[in-house]
């Protein structure tokens, strides 16, 4: 499932890219099916097979939501609430500078490259609980390996491709996975960015919240920017659902780590997967 999933994606996500540069009218879906590369029943296909809806219903949500139609007010925090799947529940454990510190190189901590259903990502699993998860494109992923090894500097860092897979696909793909057991999230971070990450956790997977919304919930109505750079640092894409952050102005006018067609086509997946459970 990964591979054809990350295939897949590739092309939604050139799909998404045609939409963004063409963001003052709409285009019909056999001009963006053209930018695509694919014929119209191939991009139908792709759709079908990739969120569970035709190409029109996906892309027209976009262009219906261009502005700030899809922010809904702020629901009760839930740490349980961020994956779309009723098969995952998500556990979120904090790692204190003093612990992180004490433990050292004692720490086990292995590292998979693999290919998903929103592109490429480094996976890293710390003492049996995902503590990264960074997506990376044509470039590679030399930069973010790099960059992951440094956080963990102090522990036993190595390459396991065969364990690391199974927390891929039970991130990705719980549907597929027959586990009882919660998936366990371990995070370090100052007590602002960690405050920030669980009222993430607690946003409803098919809604999205702005930058001041969040800084209204945790009851510093000023901070929205400090919320802004507390998102950008999320370690664990995906699972902390940063992406559901948006600007109040326009939904496709919008900023991510990983890519700004990346984080389009999460929400889209998403919003696609919530509308496909209400039918």
């Amino acid at each position: 499932m990964f591979l054809s999933s990350s295939n897949d994606y590739a092309n939604v996500e050139q799909a998404l890219q045609y939409i963004r540069q063409n963001p003052n009218s709409e285009p019909k879906l056999d001009a963006v099916a053209r930018a695509v590369a694919l014929s119209p029943r191939e991009f139908e296909s792709l759709f079908v097979r990739w969120a569970g809806v035709r190409p029109n219903k996906f892309l027209g949500f976009f262009w219906c939501n261009s502005g700030n139609g899809l922010v809904a007010p702020m629901s009760a925090p839930d740490p349980n609430r961020s994956s779309c799947s009723r098969n995952l529940t998500i556990n979120f454990e904090v790692i204190t500078r003093g612990q992180h510190k004490n433990e050292g190189s004692e720490l086990d901590v292995r590292y998979g490259i693999h290919s998903g259903r929103f592109g490429d990502f480094i996976i890293v699993v710390t003492e049996g609980a995902i503590s990264a998860l960074e997506f990376f494109g044509s470039e590679g992923p030399d930069a973010v390996l790099a960059s992951t090894c440094r956080r963990f500097s102090q522990g036993q860092f190595r390459a396991d491709q065969t364990f690391t897979r199974s927390f891929g696909e039970l991130a990705f793909e719980p549907h597929d996975c027959i586990t009882k057991e919660p998936l366990r999230l371990w995070c370090r971070g100052t007590p602002f960015q960690i405050t920030v990450w669980k009222v993430l956790l607690s946003t409803v997977c098919g809604q999205l919240a702005t930058y001041g919304q969040i800084a209204r919930t945790i009851g510093q109505p000023a901070a929205a920017r400090a919320v802004g750079g507390a998102v950008g640092r999320n370690p664990i894409g995906f699972l902390i659902p940063c992406h559901r952050v948006v600007r109040a102005s326009n939904l496709l006018d919008t900023q991510y780590r990983w890519g700004p067609s990346r984080k389009l086509a999460i929400i889209g997946w998403e919003y696609a997967q919530v509308r496909h459970d209400d039918s």
